[in-house]
């Protein structure tokens, strides 16, 4: 019999995000498995998690995870008077940040609450925790139990109080495994939790149906109003800081051809969207709003590529490259990390332009019309080393514990 894979999503309730596709993916790939989500789950994820016989929970099992669920509700309660009482940057910067401090705190309730249930469902089986908070690592594990934890970036810093509560419960580090996405964000958290064992692995997922279709792609189009010598590029996902959106602004204002720009996700900048509404070679469509999976399908489907722009230095594992692979669309990227550009290097379905030049990325814009990049093949995804979701799974099971 095949061990139970437990999935833990605290995120599965929010309409966007690129867990949502990595949880049906393993549900798809291993049997049986079991989701947990704690603040709910979208209908989407829901009805396609069904499909794959998944069971999904959405509240504690056993006493421990509901004595755990209440504390971590009253802490964010505390989290939340505390950002009210310390709005006000008269406050020293240390006071400011007790609002994130404490909903670190409530964040780490909430996942050893989900474990706790996990155990009581799936056995003494790996369980792991997608989108896991930065902080309180062997605080979850103690509280918890035995479980690996994905660590996507680091926002928050332990302040001396949390630093405390790691130290007392120090015990729980053994229990832990820390997974990383990419190179960079596991040498940030080994130095500053260089007592946890910590492995690099993708997050994201490649799975046989994930691939856009001709068939898909000119229903697409055709939706958006787009004609067969129309050229588009989407933007997907909200305007983040590791977004470079000002190159991509100067670059919309240097093309000389005209160019449809499809954009969907929250936050995005309303100025700038203004901006572009009045350049001349550029034809807009913005949708102000969280995206879900066939949304964001949707969009990717009608464009001929997509862009993707960051600041010089940032290392974290990029969804929209997963998105762009594992749905066979072209890339514009940014140079903005050394290790990821090695291996887009000579790839025919990328296009690369150097970190924060807008007239390099104008240039590679307007090559869309007269030159336009191949559309990736079936081993795009292993390319670029993301692995399928059975692969994913595989290793899920067997991390040594």
């Amino acid at each position: 019999m095949k061990p139970t894979l437990v999935l833990v999503e605290r995120n599965a309730h929010l309409p966007s995000g690129h867990h949502h596709g990595a949880l049906i993916a393993l549900a798809r790939a291993h049997q049986p498995t079991v989701v947990i989500a704690p603040n709910g789950v979208t209908p989407e994820t829901r009805t396609a998690l069904d499909a794959t016989q998944a069971r999904v929970i959405d509240r504690p099992h056993g006493t421990a995870a509901r004595i755990l669920t209440a504390a971590a509700r009253a802490t964010e309660a505390t989290a939340h008077l505390a950002l009210t009482l310390f709005r006000s940057r008269r406050w020293p910067k240390a006071m400011r940040r007790t609002p994130h401090q404490i909903t670190a705190l409530a964040r780490c309730l909430t996942e050893a609450a989900a474990v706790r249930s996990a155990r009581r469902l799936g056995g003494p089986n790996p369980v792991t925790v997608l989108s896991a908070g930065e902080a309180l690592h062997a605080t979850a594990g103690l509280l918890g139990g035995r479980h690996a934890r994905y660590v996507h970036e680091i926002n928050t810093t332990e302040d001396l109080p949390l630093r405390l509560l790691g130290v007392l419960t120090r015990r729980g580090e053994g229990r832990v495994t820390l997974l990383a996405p990419t190179d960079d964000v596991r040498a940030e958290l080994a130095g500053r939790f260089p007592r946890l064992r910590c492995l690099i692995r993708p997050f994201a997922v490649t799975d046989p149906g994930d691939r856009i279709s001709e068939t898909e792609r000119c229903t697409a189009r055709q939706e958006v109003g787009l004609k067969a010598a129309d050229r588009a590029v989407c933007l997907v996902g909200g305007w983040w800081s590791c977004k470079d959106l000002a190159t991509i602004d100067a670059a919309l204002h240097h093309i000389t051809r005209p160019l449809h720009v499809l954009i969907i996700g929250d936050p995005l900048d309303e100025q700038m969207l203004r901006r572009w509404r009045n350049l001349s070679h550029v034809r807009l469509q913005a949708t102000h709003s969280a995206a879900t999976q066939a949304q964001i399908r949707h969009i990717y489907a009608a464009a001929d590529a997509t862009v993707l722009a960051r600041h010089a230095g940032v290392g974290k594992e990029s969804g929209l490259l997963a998105d762009a692979a594992r749905f066979g669309v072209p890339l514009v990227v940014s140079d903005h990390h050394a290790g990821l550009s090695a291996r887009l290097q000579g790839l025919d379905w990328v296009r690369m332009f150097p970190a924060g030049d807008a007239q390099a990325l104008a240039y590679q814009l307007d090559r869309l019309n007269s030159n336009p990049p191949k559309r990736p093949g079936p081993q795009a995804a292993h390319q670029v080393g993301i692995p399928t979701a059975a692969e994913q799974a595989a290793f899920l099971i067997c991390i040594p514990r």
